[in-house]
């Protein structure tokens, strides 16, 4: 059998600078949806909530010869009541996913950013 992993993490950008900085936060309970395709052509949907560190994570295990070829990560909603707009304008990330079995492949964070940027950015 064949086991993949994907985990990534939710971030509050708060001064909206596309950069994780120590005033940006995680964000608990985000919603991420996976979507990958595997060797044989099946698409696979995946949803994922972010934990208290920020953190959400996918894995399957499944044959050797189903496994994924190529998966896209999305965040859905941030389930946060200040820090709700996309900061990085993108639907998704998109890559291939050719580690072999017990690896995982981390996605760059998704950043949300506040309405109102606080004064001291």
């Amino acid at each position: 059998a064949w086991t993949g992993e994907i985990h990534g993490r939710v971030i509050c950008d708060v001064c909206g600078d596309s950069g994780i900085g120590p005033e940006d936060h995680v964000l608990e309970g985000a919603e991420v949806a996976v979507l990958c395709i595997t060797k044989s052509g099946e698409v696979l949907n995946y949803q994922a909530f972010t934990n208290s560190k920020g953190i959400y994570t996918v894995a399957e295990t499944m044959p050797e010869s189903n496994k994924w070829d190529a998966c896209l990560a999305r965040s859905i909603d941030s389930f946060h009541e200040h820090c709700t707009r996309k900061g990085d304008g993108k639907s998704g990330i998109k890559f291939n996913y050719n580690l072999p079995s017990g690896h995982s492949h981390t996605v760059r964070p998704f950043l949300y950013q506040p309405t109102n940027v606080p004064s001291y950015c």
